[in-house]
């Protein structure tokens, strides 16, 4: 019998379902106080839906995307919960949202200051910070595309090529591992 989506779940059933071990769930609670299972009599951990959540964004943040503990205190710290829920639910459009909203308020654009869409523009501008690689979050105005035919190529730009450099490199050991 499969419990409902919103029952609690108990430290073995969170650890089997997002392939972790008991004792990093423990550890992560240490590290991230936004993590708070139930206790009941004994110590017996259980995990709310929304502990669920945060947890599969946090496993998301340190083993898929690289960031350090450190990184993901930062993110929630300046992001919130939901911004890390949405990453670990893969919901871009949320994740997009909650970066622009935060931007939004972080410094409101002036009509002058709005970015022009034209053939000046480069195409493909990163998003991301390269120390950041998430939509965006604390972008410094020097960080920003350069002059055309200046023969350089801005830092969102460098990152983003070596982060294509490291992937495909990564890519072809998987292929000579195969072979």
């Amino acid at each position: 019998m499969e419990k409902s989506p919103d029952a609690f779940r108990t430290i073995s059933e969170v650890a089997e379902d997002l392939d972790l071990p008991q004792h990093v769930l423990r550890f992560w609670e240490t590290r991230f106080t936004q993590i708070k299972p139930m206790k009941r009599g004994g110590g017996r951990r259980y995990y709310r839906p929304q502990d669920v959540e945060l947890i599969k964004g946090i496993r998301h943040m340190l083993y898929d995307q690289g960031y350090t503990i450190k990184g993901v205190q930062k993110l929630l710290r300046e992001n919130g919960n939901q911004f890390l829920v949405a990453v670990g639910n893969g919901d871009v459009a949320a994740v997009e949202a909650i970066a622009q909203r935060k931007q939004a308020e972080a410094a409101p654009m002036t009509s002058a200051a709005q970015p022009r869409l034209d053939e000046e523009m480069l195409v493909g501008e990163p998003r991301a910070k390269p120390s950041r690689r998430f939509f965006g979050l604390g972008k410094a105005d020097d960080e920003g595309p350069v002059q055309s035919g200046s023969g350089k190529l801005s830092r969102d730009n460098r990152a983003l090529l070596q982060e294509a450099l490291f992937d495909l490199l990564e890519c072809k050991r998987l292929l000579d591992q195969v072979r």
